[in-house]
C-alpha cells in the first residue's frame, strides 16, 4: 500500500517557520545578553503606543533590540495561526471568515468608543478585513491527519503562552517576578522550537517513505536518547535562570572557578570576590546561590558531553545498519562540542553579547536534534521483545511490538 503523499508547500512553509523561530530565539539571546530586556518598560503597548505604529525614530539603543524581538516574536505568532489553519485545509474558511467579521466589527466598536485608540482600532480592523478577505482564497486542500492538526495547535497554544509570558515578565518586573516569567518564558521557547522541527520532520516527503520499523537488539537506545534529550532541556532552563540573572560572570575563569575546582561559597568568599568583580569590571554583585547554580551548569554540561558521546558510540555499535540514527548522532555530537566551547568562550570573552547568543542558539539546536533523533528511533526501531528460535532459512522471525510480520523468503 503506497503511502499519502505529503503536501510540499505545507512541509517548505513549516521550515520556514522554524528557520523564523531559530531567529527570534537567537534575538531573544541577544536582550538577555545585553540586559536590555526591560528597555520598553509597557506591555503589550510600547511606550504607549501600539507597537506596530511605534515610531522607527524611536529604535534607538536598547529599545532597538527589544522591540524588534517582540515584532519578529508577533511575525512568528502569525506564522504559526496560519500554519494551524493551513492544516485543518478547507475546515477553516468558516472560522477565518467569521473570525474576521468579528475582528472587523470590534475595530469598529473601538474606535467610536475609544477614539484615542486610533492604532488599535486600525489595526483590529486590518486583521479582521485581511482575515474575511483571505478566507475566499484560502487553500482547497484537505485537511492534515489528526497528529498533524493537534501538533499544529499544540505549537498555536505555545507560542500564545509563550507571548504572554514574555509580556507578564516585563509587567511584574517591577513586584519582583521579572527573572521567574523570565525564565518560563527562555524554557518554553525551546519546546515551541522543538514543536515547529518535529511538525518540519512529520511533513516531510522522507516521513511519508519510511518503512515499517524493523526488530532491534539495541531498541533500548531509544529511551537512552530520550533521557539525554531530556537533560539537554534541563540545562537549557539552568541556562536561563543564569542569564536572568544579571549578575554579569558568576564565575569569571574555566576551566577552573576562582582557581579551584569547587570555589568557597561562604559569605566571606563571597564578598571577597564581590570586591574584586567591582573593582575590574563594576560588575553587578553576586551570591553564593548564583555560584552554585554556574557550577550545576558546568557539571550538567560535562555529563551531557559524555552521554552524547557514549549514544554515539552505542549506536554504531547496536545500529549502524540505520544510516539515518548514525547521521544525526554524528550531528548530535558536533553540536554538543561547539556548545562546550561556546560555553567556555563565554566566560573567556567576559560574556560576549555575540558569543553569549551563539552559545544559545547551538543549544536551541542541541536539543532540537535530539528531540528529533529521540522521534525518528522510535518511528525506526522497534525493540524483539520476544526472541523466538529462528531457523537458518529465516522462515521465522521474533515478534515485533508495532510491526507487522515479515516473512523472508530463502534463495
Amino acid at each position: 500500500m503506497n503511502a499519502p503523499r505529503p503536501n510540499l508547500q505545507i512541509h517548505r512553509y513549516v521550515a520556514l517557520t522554524a528557520l523564523a523561530t531559530l531567529g527570534l530565539i537567537c534575538l531573544g539571546g541577544v536582550v538577555t545578553s545585553k540586559g536590555v530586556g526591560m528597555a520598553v518598560p509597557d506591555w503589550p503597548n510600547t511606550y504607549g503606543y501600539n507597537m506596530f505604529f511605534f515610531p522607527i525614530s524611536s529604535w534607538v539603543g536598547g529599545v532597538f533590540y527589544e522591540h524588534t524581538h517582540r515584532l519578529w516574536a508577533s511575525m512568528v505568532g502569525l506564522l504559526v495561526l496560519i500554519l494551524s489553519f493551513w492544516l485543518y485545509g478547507t475546515m477553516s474558511r468558516r472560522l477565518l471568515k467569521w473570525g474576521g467579521v468579528v475582528l472587523f466589527l470590534f475595530g469598529v466598536l473601538t474606535a467610536v468608543a475609544v477614539p484615542q485608540r486610533t492604532h488599535d482600532a486600525i489595526f483590529l480592523l486590518g486583521i479582521g478585513l485581511a482575515s474575511a478577505v483571505a478566507s475566499f482564497f484560502w487553500p482547497l486542500n484537505k485537511p492534515a491527519s489528526p497528529l498533524l492538526r493537534r501538533l499544529g495547535l499544540v505549537a498555536l497554544g505555545a507560542v500564545l503562552i509563550q507571548g504572554l509570558l514574555g509580556g507578564l515578565r516585563v509587567v511584574l518586573d517591577k513586584y519582583g517576578l521579572g527573572v521567574e516569567f523570565g525564565v518560563l518564558h527562555g524554557a518554553l521557547a525551546q519546546m515551541f522550537f522543538v514543536v515547529i522541527c518535529t511538525l518540519v520532520l512529520l511533513t516531510s516527503g522522507w516521513w511519508s517513505s519510511l518503512a515499517e520499523p524493523s526488530a532491534q537488539q539495541g531498541g533500548w537506545l531509544r529511551y537512552f536518547y530520550l533521557t539525554v534529550t531530556a537533560m539537554i532541556l534541563g540545562q537549557l532552563v539552568l541556562g536561563a535562570a543564569m542569564r536572568h540573572q544579571h549578575a554579569g560572570l558568576a564565575i569569571p575563569d574555566f576551566p577552573f572557578a576562582y582557581g579551584k575546582f569547587w570555589p568557597a561559597m561562604d559569605e566571606v568568599s563571597v564578598a571577597a570576590y564581590n570586591s574584586q568583580r567591582m573593582e575590574t569590571v563594576a560588575y553587578n554583585s553576586i551570591t553564593a546561590f548564583q555560584i552554585g547554580l554556574q557550577m550545576a551548569h558546568r557539571i550538567m554540561a560535562g555529563l551531557i558531553l559524555v552521554a552524547v558521546v557514549a549514544a554515539f558510540v552505542l549506536t554504531r555499535r547496536h545500529l549502524a545498519n540505520i544510516p539515518a540514527v548514525k547521521k544525526l548522532t554524528l550531528c548530535w555530537l558536533g553540536l554538543t562540542l561547539l556548545q562546550v566551547f561556546l560555553g567556555a568562550a563565554t566566560v573567556w570573552t567576559n560574556k560576549s553579547a555575540d558569543i553569549a547568543t551563539g552559545h544559545v542558539a547551538v543549544g536551541a539546536l542541541t536539543l532540537m536534534v535530539g528531540s528529533i533523533l529521540t522521534v525518528i528511533s522510535f518511528r525506526l526501531i522497534a525493540p524483539v521483545r520476544h526472541l523466538g528460535k529462528i531457523s537458518n532459512d529465516g522462515s521465522s522471525l521474533p515478534r515485533v511490538r508495532g510491526a507487522s510480520m515479515v516473512a523472508t523468503n530463502s534463495k
